[in-house]
């Protein structure tokens, strides 16, 4: 049976991620890079979302999002992986292969208060981790270096709701705590909210979420009397 698709409501921060099928190359060249960017352009101007950041790799992509209305997220989500990979398969020569994308995407919802200027450090940190730069505004294919050399016009990139470190360059180079990426990598593995325990708690019960705290792994079967 299907797994039933989480509601997004409007109005949350999300932390939105994708990845390839088999985490197959779909970034190559410059040009696979600029055809993704131009594609975000393009949802964001059908559907206009606030675009916190984002950061392109290899093999996926992290966008964080806030929507304005219940089911904007995933109607953006939807135009942009569909036309991504439809192009993709075009440009390559691989069209009626299949999914190109591992499946909908990944999402959680972010507090807005230190937990959300993590989720945006480790989005932006993610070509560092991966040893592709050494230095996070280099990689081309991100909001850390699109907002260095200047926004776009229109602008794709929205402001942020917490306070932007003076800073933040040096920051988002620096390492994060293992905690920090410990927790980030659960969130995205579980979906699960990232905040503080009450706001989770009431995350949880808003959103039906009560399964991302749960143990992995199948229930134990009760015990024969």
């Amino acid at each position: 049976m299907p797994r039933r698709a989480r509601r997004c409501p409007g109005g949350l921060i999300y932390h939105v991620l994708n990845r390839s099928v088999g985490r197959i190359t779909l970034f190559r060249h410059d040009r696979d890079y600029q055809a993704f960017e131009r594609t975000l352009t393009e949802a964001h101007a059908r559907l206009p979302l606030g675009l916190l950041t984002y950061c392109v790799m290899p093999t996926h992509w992290h966008l964080v999002l806030r929507p304005a209305r219940d089911g904007d997220l995933s109607a953006f989500m939807q135009w942009l992986t569909l036309t991504h990979a439809q192009r993709w398969r075009t440009s390559h020569g691989n069209v009626g292969y299949g999914p190109l994308y591992q499946g909908r995407f990944k999402a959680f919802v972010i507090e807005e208060d230190p937990h959300l200027e993590t989720v945006l450090r480790y989005v932006e940190r993610n070509p560092v981790r991966a040893g592709l730069v050494r230095q996070a505004q280099d990689w081309q294919w991100s909001a850390l270096h699109r907002r260095s050399q200047g926004d776009t016009d229109p602008p794709l990139l929205a402001d942020w709701p917490i306070e932007r470190r003076r800073d933040w360059v040096t920051f988002v180079n620096q390492p994060q705590t293992v905690a920090e990426e410990e927790a980030m990598q659960t969130c995205i593995r579980r979906s699960r909210p990232y905040g503080t325990p009450a706001w989770q708690e009431r995350m949880s019960s808003s959103l039906d979420l009560a399964s991302c705290f749960r143990s992995p792994g199948r229930p134990r079967k009760a015990a024969i009397a």
